[in-house]
């Protein structure tokens, strides 16, 4: 049981630690978690394209069975977006989805949703770590029922129902990284009108021997199809399809803050709202929306807490520089479906190329980057307080104006960019990220805050 503990994004181990047993020990302390609160009703079980993951979802199915509850599990693997989609849709208690999203294949994961479709919360977490145990069992009188479902019919009529998206002559490549996207987005994309050129769509649970992670390195392929077939724009998404990553026919890969910042001024065109995104995220986004007349609420990195504030303040667009978002609508949980299919639209009304264009001449260059520093989890305290305790005056020989506290410590400079350090959540690293307006001043604070923080590991 010490070896189960709930990140970032859940709980994420090897499989050498990801094992049958502790995945019955964590079905069962969901299972008693919801007992305890009073939450009635059945549970929904979602699982990605890996090998090991069907077989981790019946034994979580067989678990919470027992426990008296009855169960959804997916008919076949699919995008964590549409299970948790089908909880609220369906009423249903929660969800678990067995899943490692962009991690290698020797990796494997599960998350827990709660039944408004939020990413669980600290305390929820914590509430079901303190309820790890063994399974128990009802007489099997009293056990619950558990039937296959398709959780991707409904959720894709709900993602063409919201974006109204009218993509017809419009040509697109998908990548889906061998993921669980492989079937829902393309099929999302076409019958909207697009033309679709599918990438990497055939299951493989090692995944053609790249993580199904959609980054720049990782989708050159993506940016050369595009280039090869004269596609209007290029779409991937991550193993459990709840990112998703694009590539142009100018720009190749589309840096997710860009899109970010062109996705919110699409969308602000035919509607109102402010955007929430996360302290690691483009300050782009906050140009946009002043220009608009609107607010940008800033919030930790994870997006539980781009969820939360997005209910909070009722905002149009929440998202995260690493390619999660939502929109006001939705469930409040990132879906890299819907954005495929709202970044298709966004396309159709404007080249995504020119818009960013046009974003940047008005509001000035943005250029990011990010650096990792190891650190055992035990010293991330340790290291931030230690930070907080001394905190530099400039950064590579530029003021500090003031500090941002809410996620480890986020250095706003004179000049406009800025300097974040936080513990990842999910690795024993510490995070280094940085914004400027050019690639060599990103470089220089990138080396400055390396500097600042290696000697306090």
């Amino acid at each position: 049981m010490d070896a189960i503990a709930f990140g970032t994004d859940g709980w994420r181990a090897t499989l050498d630690e990801f094992t049958a047993p502790r995945v019955r020990i964590v079905a069962q302390a969901v299972a008693t978690y919801l007992d305890d609160e009073g939450v009635p009703g059945a549970v929904a079980v979602g699982y990605d394209a890996r090998e090991t993951s069907r077989g981790f979802a019946e034994e979580i199915s067989r678990v919470l069975a027992a426990n008296g509850r009855d169960v959804l599990v997916a008919a076949s693997d699919c995008p964590t977006p549409a299970t948790v989609y089908n909880v609220v849709d369906r009423g249903l208690a929660g969800a678990l989805v067995v899943t490692a999203s962009h991690n290698p294949p020797e990796y494997n994961g599960v998350k827990f949703f709660p039944a408004d479709g939020t990413p669980a919360m600290p305390a929820v977490t914590d509430a079901i770590e303190a309820r790890l145990a063994e399974p128990g069992s009802l007489p099997e009188s009293e056990w619950g029922d558990v039937r296959e479902v398709d959780f991707v019919a409904s959720h894709a009529e709900h993602c063409l129902e919201l974006a109204d998206a009218d993509l017809d002559g419009l040509t697109v490549v998908y990548d889906a990284m061998h993921g669980s996207g492989r079937e829902a987005t393309p099929a999302l994309l076409e019958r909207a009108g697009a033309d679709v050129v599918r990438r990497r769509c055939e299951r493989d649970p090692e995944f053609g021997g790249t993580p199904p992670e959609p980054s720049a390195e990782n989708l050159q392929g993506l940016v050369e199809a595009v280039r090869e077939t004269d596609a209007d724009l290029g779409i991937a998404n991550d193993g459990d399809a709840d990112r998703v990553a694009l590539a142009t026919p100018e720009r190749g890969f589309l840096d997710e803050n860009l899109f970010f910042a062109a996705l919110y001024d699409h969308l602000l065109e035919e509607d109102s709202g402010p955007a929430v995104r996360s302290v690691s995220t483009t300050f782009l986004v906050d140009r946009v929306a002043q220009a608009h007349g609107e607010a940008v609420v800033e919030v930790p990195v994870g997006f539980k807490w781009v969820a939360e504030a997005m209910v909070d303040h009722d905002a149009l667009l929440g998202g995260e520089e690493s390619g999660g978002f939502t929109v006001r609508g939705h469930v409040p949980e990132k879906d890299g479906v819907l954005m495929a299919l709202l970044a298709a639209a966004a396309e159709r009304e404007e080249p995504l190329d020119a818009r960013v264009d046009r974003l940047l001449a008005e509001h000035g260059e943005v250029h990011q980057g990010k650096v990792s520093v190891d650190c055992p989890d035990d010293r991330k305290p340790a290291v931030i307080e230690a930070l907080g305790e001394d905190i530099p005056g400039a950064v590579a020989g530029t003021d500090v104006d003031s500090v941002n506290d809410a996620d480890g410590f986020k250095l706003l400079l004179v000049d406009g960019s800025w300097l974040l350090v936080r513990p990842s959540g999910t690795e024993p690293k510490l995070r280094v990220y940085a914004e400027a307006g050019s690639d060599e001043r990103v470089d220089a604070l990138l080396a400055a805050g390396r500097e600042l923080v290696e000697p306090l590991v």
